[in-house]
Formats: C-alpha cells, structure tokens, sequence
C-alpha cells in the first residue's frame, strides 16, 4: 500500500499536461458479446473532457449508444530496467518506468455542431500547432462525414514510477545503469528523473519532473 502511493500522481495539474503532451489514447467499451474492446485513438482535453473524432459507423461507436461506460488510458514509457540491473540471472525482477493516466467514465456522440467544432478544432491545435488549415465552422459540410466523442471522466488516476521510490543513492545507482546501458531513450529518461549525464558520470540537476 505504501508503494502504491509513492506511485500515484498527487498533483491534478500534472494529470492534464501530461494528457496534453501524449498523442494516443486507448479507449476500452463494451461489445454486443459482453468483452471490453480496446481501440488507440487520437485526442484531445479541453475543459476537463476527452474528445476523439471518428468515422460516422463503426463498432466503438455501436459499443457507446449501447452502454455510455467507458475507460480510458495514456501512458508513456521512459525505460525498460533489465533484470540484471537488479540480479545477475533472475528474470522476475526486470522492470519498466513510465507515466500513465486511467480514466472511468461515460461517453456520449456529440451533435452539437459548435461542440463539434471546439472538439475538431482543439484535435487540429494539439496536432498540427503550426496552422497551415482553414478552422472548421458549424456551416461546414464536413460535420455530417465526422463523428465526435465526448468522455465525461468520472474518476482519474495517475500513476509513475521513474525511480522516486527509491533512496537516494539507489536512485542514482539505477540513473548511472541506464546511463551506462544507453538506450535510445536514456537521455530523455535521466531528464525526466532529474540527472544528466557529464564526463562518464551522472549528476542530479533538479528534482524529479512529476
């Protein structure tokens, strides 16, 4: 129980920049059959709902008008930890730091063409920023060919683990392992846990990010 809550992202704000940096979302509804179906999904946050965008048939949306609950996950991983990290020959203890954010709640198509148009338009800003495209208006033709989600959250849960559960020295024990080991992430991942790497060695510039 204790480690559990040295996982859990206690600060709200933290939740929703990091659902605003994360590109895909997986949201899991119920099927005619009664099993959950799990879809990836582009989205966006705005005023504390997730939005997605669809085509106008298709099953999840079948699963929505059906039963209204859904979930829904993001996560990121930083690092895979090798087992030999930890034991020369025990494979149990290999493991992973990572974010994510788990949602419950309920799930409704949109048809008002204004929300619609705050949805389509907050998808477009998160994912192309740079512009070069007309907004779309509540007259456009292309409103009756989309389909817009709208997942009202009624829990959200945080969780990490990049290493904060740890004494100090085994922190930087493991960020000099990453370091050492390389990987394509290492650099990203020592930003993230607070360390950077200088003259072989690893040194903690600030405090963990989450």
């Amino acid at each position: 129980m204790k480690l559990l809550g040295k996982l859990e992202i206690k600060s709200p704000q933290k939740i929703v920049e990091f659902c605003e940096a994360e590109h895909v979302g997986r949201i899991a509804s119920i099927d005619s059959e009664g099993y959950p179906q799990v879809i990836p999904m582009n989205f966006v946050l705005l005023g504390g709902f997730i939005y997605m965008h669809s085509h106008i048939h298709g099953e999840k949306l079948d699963n929505i008008i059906k039963n209204e609950k859904v979930g829904f996950e993001i996560d990121r991983e930083f690092e895979f930890l090798p087992s030999y990290f930890t034991h020369p020959t025990d494979a149990s203890v290999a493991d992973t730091l990572y974010v994510s954010v788990v949602m419950k709640g309920t799930a409704h198509i949109i048809s008002n063409k204004t929300e619609m148009c705050m949805a389509l338009n907050g998808l477009m800003k998160k994912y192309q920023p740079e512009g070069g495209y007309e907004p779309v208006k509540p007259t456009d033709d292309t409103l009756d060919y989309v389909t817009v989600i709208r997942i009202t959250p009624s829990s959200v849960r945080g969780k990490y683990k990049i290493g904060q559960h740890l004494q100090p020295e085994a922190r930087v024990e493991l960020a000099r392992k990453i370091l050492k080991r390389n990987s394509v992430t290492a650099m990203e991942t020592l930003d993230i846990m607070g360390f950077a790497a200088r003259d072989g060695d690893v040194i903690q510039i600030n405090d963990e990010r989450w």
